[in-house]
């Protein structure tokens, strides 16, 4: 026990603790479509929210639990048959059979042979872990804070070292590139591109038969990038990077914001939806 004790009190926690002295800084630096400095906005109230690992965990699971599809079997299933027991005296287990040979196998009873199931699963049964709405907005306002600390995001993997400052912020012309080549470049400014790379080289196969399932790659979660429409023709050119995820501001999620639960995802926000992220999840 005392050596269980030891082992625990050496693992560094630190990255993930909230360092007192950081904060994200009152105006959000904006950069164009080039990578240069060109303005400043003022941050919205969400990246001030103190960030809460307990309370993002809960409303991720909420969100993840949201998607199961619930699953049953037909009721009549293992008990359409014309079944019997043979009774005593044939030295032989008393279960109901089929009929019509002579040492038929087992039917009907559970836990034998051939039987049905005891407890098979059923449609009434609650998958949803549900999630007071003001607590869900919480936890997404503490999942967009914790986008702002280097602390947070070097914490969850990404690579940072060449990114100027958290969030990243780019101006509304970069809405407009349609071009993927022109979206990486636009990457490569802003030091995101490392990151790309990063999920690109972990990308591995699954093991196991998911690999017939279709689910045969395993790739890891790149950068988010936040745009202010669904339309919005970034959206299409950076869709297909690896590991990248494109979701309006309105749609923001706890499935993109904080994937396993883990907080401080790598984000690329517009300014377009800077300026929408200030209607919602209050």
């Amino acid at each position: 026990m005392i050596e269980a004790v030891l082992k625990f009190k050496q693992l560094d926690f630190s990255p993930y603790i909230q360092p007192l002295q950081e904060r994200p800084p009152e105006k959000l630096k904006v950069y164009g479509p080039d990578g240069a400095y060109i303005a400043e906005i003022d941050a919205p109230p969400h990246f001030f929210e103190p960030v809460r690992p307990d309370l993002i965990r809960r409303a991720y699971l909420s969100a993840l639990s949201a998607r199961f599809q619930p699953k049953g079997v037909y009721e009549g299933a293992g008990k359409e048959h014309s079944c019997e027991s043979f009774g005593v005296g044939l030295g032989i287990a008393r279960i109901p059979r089929y009929k019509g040979s002579l040492w038929p196998r087992g039917c009907f009873s559970p836990n034998t042979r051939g039987g049905r199931r005891a407890h098979p699963p059923r449609v009434e049964k609650k998958l949803h872990e549900e999630i007071n709405k003001k607590e869900k907005n919480l936890a997404i306002r503490s999942a967009i804070a914790a986008t702002a600390y280097r602390t947070w995001v070097a914490a969850r993997g990404h690579v940072i070292d060449k990114v100027q400052s958290l969030p990243v912020v780019v101006s509304g012309d970069a809405e407009k590139i349609a071009k993927a080549k022109e979206a990486r470049k636009l990457f490569e400014a802003l030091g995101l591109w490392p990151d790309v790379e990063r999920a690109a080289e972990g990308t591995k196969i699954r093991a196991g038969k998911g690999k017939m399932r279709g689910r045969r790659y395993k790739e890891p979660k790149s950068v988010l990038v936040v745009v202010s429409a669904v339309d919005a023709p970034l959206a299409a050119a950076v869709r297909n990077f690896p590991g990248v995820d494109v979701v309006p501001a309105e749609h923001l999620n706890m499935l993109v914001l904080a994937p396993g639960a883990v907080p401080g995802r790598l984000t690329l926000w517009t300014a377009p939806a800077v300026e929408k992220l200030r209607g919602l999840f209050l």
